[in-house]
């Protein structure tokens, strides 16, 4: 008789970084459809006047990056968006609860496509945050007008993956030094473009 599966949320963190590793692959062109289907579902599901603005972002945003099979949504709510019925709503349309901060600002993050199994054949990462002048906006940007800088990036994860395969904490950490100083210049080049 097979195994059958320990719920995800019964699983402790090791056991989960070993179920979900680090996986980098070449850009999808895919990955725009992805997450225009998905925003769709979120515009549908999600109450409009809570929505401020929601972007694709991280490395599948960007042509000819390798990266996560993951797609990255930054969703940006008003600040008196009901969080409790927004996590509820979520929760019944397939999205679970990652992980919530609300200090020094709203940072709710959720997945798609995280099975018991495994990844499932499309994943996705929710990002939730009042409206803000957010970096992971301008990297994205930076990359998208910088290929070369693009290309170094991808040179790093492929060089992280060997030591941080199942510590995504690790290989997030490992990355931030680079992730800051480009968006520190992306800043300074689009300056406010993203402050309403």
């Amino acid at each position: 008789m097979p195994k059958v599966p320990k719920p995800l949320s019964e699983m402790t963190l090791e056991e989960l970084w070993e179920l979900f590793p680090i996986i980098l692959k070449e850009h999808n062109p895919a990955y725009s459809e992805w997450y225009l289907e998905e925003q769709l579902k979120l515009q549908a599901c999600l109450h409009s006047e809570d929505i401020v603005r929601m972007n694709h972002i991280g490395s599948t945003a960007v042509k000819n990056l390798i990266a996560k099979p993951t797609v990255d949504i930054l969703l940006e709510v008003h600040e008196g968006c009901s969080i409790l019925n927004l996590k509820h709503t979520l929760a019944n349309n397939g999205w679970i609860l990652m992980s919530e901060h609300t200090e020094p600002a709203l940072n709710l993050v959720f997945n798609k496509g995280y099975t018991p199994n495994g990844f499932a054949d499309k994943v996705f990462h929710l990002h939730v945050r009042n409206i803000g002048d957010w970096d992971e906006l301008y990297f994205r940007d930076y990359l998208m007008v910088h290929p070369d800088i693009a290309a170094e990036y991808g040179e790093l994860k492929l060089h992280l993956l060997g030591k941080y395969e199942h510590d995504r904490d690790g290989y997030t950490a490992a990355k931030s030094n680079f992730v800051q100083k480009y968006s520190k210049l992306a800043k300074e080049r689009f300056t406010d473009r993203y402050k309403l």
